[in-house]
């Protein structure tokens, strides 16, 4: 049997625990109906000007019809996605989505956001993002043509 340490127990703002929030929205405006954006600079940005060394950072869409992931910035598998994604998800005919009865025409988008996902969390160690080899992260927009906001938020020290 192994025997665990105790949890320390710690309160926010407390002498032990220092912990800092920064939060800013980026803004896109996708003229095309879907793409993918590697948002990654942006993001380091945000890491750098929260001060944050030691935490986590959340990145996600808000809105229901972009996300947010991480993967390799690569070409064929950007296209492979949006192949694999039309074939789950096709955006005509749109009368195939019971969502269009509300007047919308983007039925897919929403299935495209949840097969994508809505946000990701990222370990901040030394100050920097804690990637693998190749990580990114990318913005996906499955319903462009309007501005849509990502939300970063950091905790640390």
């Amino acid at each position: 049997m192994v025997a665990l340490a105790p949890v320390e127990k710690w309160k926010w703002g407390s002498r032990r625990w220092n912990l800092k929030s920064y939060r800013k929205e980026l803004w896109f405006n996708v003229p095309a109906r879907r793409a993918f954006i590697n948002i990654t600079p942006q993001v380091e940005t945000c890491l750098r000007e929260s001060g944050i060394k030691e935490g986590l950072l959340l990145c996600n869409a808000m809105h229901i019809t972009a996300s947010v992931f991480i993967n390799d910035d690569e070409s064929g598998l950007h296209e492979d996605y949006e192949r694999w994604l039309e074939r789950l998800a096709p955006h005509d005919p749109v009368s195939q989505y019971l969502h269009s009865r509300t007047g919308e025409d983007n039925g897919d988008a929403h299935l495209k956001r949840q097969v994508m996902g809505r946000e990701v969390v990222v370990a901040v160690t030394g100050g920097k993002l804690d990637f693998g080899p190749w990580e990114r992260i990318f913005y996906g927009e499955f319903d462009g043509g309007r501005r849509k906001r990502v939300l970063v938020k950091v905790i640390g020290e």
